[in-house]
């Protein structure tokens, strides 16, 4: 009996015991998971992560990537996400989160993730330099672009003293191009697009260097165009604000193996407007759809556009309208020479263009033959593109040499009219 009581006392203390580390028992606080930033841009990003607690908080420590805990910017929060602001352009971060589930029981820290901010958004303005613009990332002499703006070119190019052209367009934050027929598509406002000349010192070998001589920028501001032109320094660390035009010196090697050497002419604003003008308001001239619409490596640089947002009011490039390139011997003759004239001649040399009132041509590649009047001024157009005289000869600026190969091509075209 003395035994049966004890052995009862044993088992009571036994089952206390137990009960009481129950009552003491603390649940294991799990570590947040899943942790990702979302929504990065110059300045913010957005954090998230997974918990099955509600009732836990969280701690979140951030700092440029490879700083240890305890050194960084730590942010109490109840939520599963936090909007982190104020961050610094195009920068590293790193990011730790732990969870708070009760006084004195926390989670480890989660694994680091890392994220990069972009760059500082394109400058709709004219600002005193070009590098306050935004257009560039990195160094500014090797033309890389923006992840705010994207590259274009055209099917055929004007001619510019032999020089390269660079073509891009900086739409803003979440705005698109508009389809609005073949010519040009409708630009949202704070829309920049710029062109930078160059050219190589040795066109055999690229890797030889270039020289960068300006880059025209057209910026749409409250609804109208405005243009600006900036010229780089010798060295191509910089480029200027420069609306009253200057010269300079330009000497390569070209395919052939030939050294040319010109005074390249930089334009004014008042040169720019010149061109750049319809019915006296100022436009672009090169992007229009029937220009833009030609493959560009392998891809339809139309559907392109449309598929990555660019260009919206379209969903193919299926019938739309195009010109030819001026060098494409497959194409005929005539397509090949309304072609050039579009590109070179036709921005003043049409309804509402500089010329006008000067002359009846229209060179519009969507115009008629005989509405063209090229037949009637097949004459003039020979005496004023074949000679470079300057006041005389047509283009009427933006050159200072003729372009052999293009006057070929025109005076070929005349003969069989």
């Amino acid at each position: 009996m003395k035994k049966f009581a004890l052995y009862s006392s044993l088992l009571f203390l036994v089952l206390s015991s137990c009960q009481n580390d129950d009552d003491n028992f603390i649940a294991l606080c799990e570590t947040p998971s899943n942790l990702v930033a979302n929504d990065v841009n110059h300045n913010s990003a957005l954090l998230s992560w997974d918990y099955l607690d509600n009732n836990a908080t969280f701690i979140v420590e951030y700092g440029l990537n490879g700083f240890q805990n305890g050194t960084g910017t730590t942010t109490n929060i109840s939520d599963n996400q936090l909007q982190l602001t104020d961050l610094t352009a195009n920068t590293n971060y790193q990011v730790f989160i732990k969870a708070i589930c009760d006084t004195n029981n926390e989670s480890d820290w989660s694994q680091a993730i890392s994220f990069t901010t972009l760059p500082e958004p394109v400058v709709a303005a004219f600002r005193p330099n070009l590098s306050e613009l935004n257009l560039f990332q990195g160094t500014l002499s090797d033309l890389n672009p923006s992840v705010y703006a994207f590259e274009y070119q055209l099917k055929t190019q004007l001619f510019t003293d032999y020089a390269f052209k660079q073509r891009l367009i900086a739409l803003p934050t979440g705005e698109s191009m508009t389809y609005d027929g073949e010519g040009l598509p409708i630009f949202p406002e704070n829309t920049l697009i710029a062109k930078t000349f160059y050219y190589y010192n040795d066109e055999r070998n690229p890797s030889a260097g270039k020289h960068i001589i300006e880059t025209r920028i057209l910026l749409k501001i409250n609804g109208e165009w405005q243009t600006g032109d900036y010229k780089w320094n010798d060295d191509a660390t910089e480029a200027s604000l420069d609306p009253n035009g200057s010269e300079v010196p330009v000497s390569w090697v070209d395919q052939q193996g030939n050294e040319n050497n010109i005074t390249y002419k930089i334009p004014s604003n008042t040169d720019c407007f010149t061109c750049h003008n319809r019915y006296d308001i100022a436009t672009p001239i090169g992007p229009k759809i029937r220009t833009l619409n030609f493959e560009v490596n392998g891809e339809n640089q139309i559907q392109h556009f449309i598929d990555i947002g660019y260009l919206t009011g379209l969903n193919s490039p299926d019938g739309l309208a195009s010109i030819v390139n001026w060098e494409d011997t497959n194409a005929s003759l005539e397509d090949r020479a309304r072609s050039y004239f579009d590109v070179n001649c036709a921005h003043c040399h049409i309804p509402g263009g500089m010329c006008d009132v000067e002359s009846n041509l229209n060179l519009d590649f969507a115009t008629s033959f005989n509405d063209s009047k090229i037949f009637e001024n097949r004459f003039n157009i020979r005496a004023r593109m074949g000679f470079y005289i300057p006041g005389f000869s047509m283009p009427y600026i933006g050159t200072v040499s003729i372009h052999s190969e293009g006057v070929a091509l025109i005076f070929e075209y005349l003969d069989t009219l």
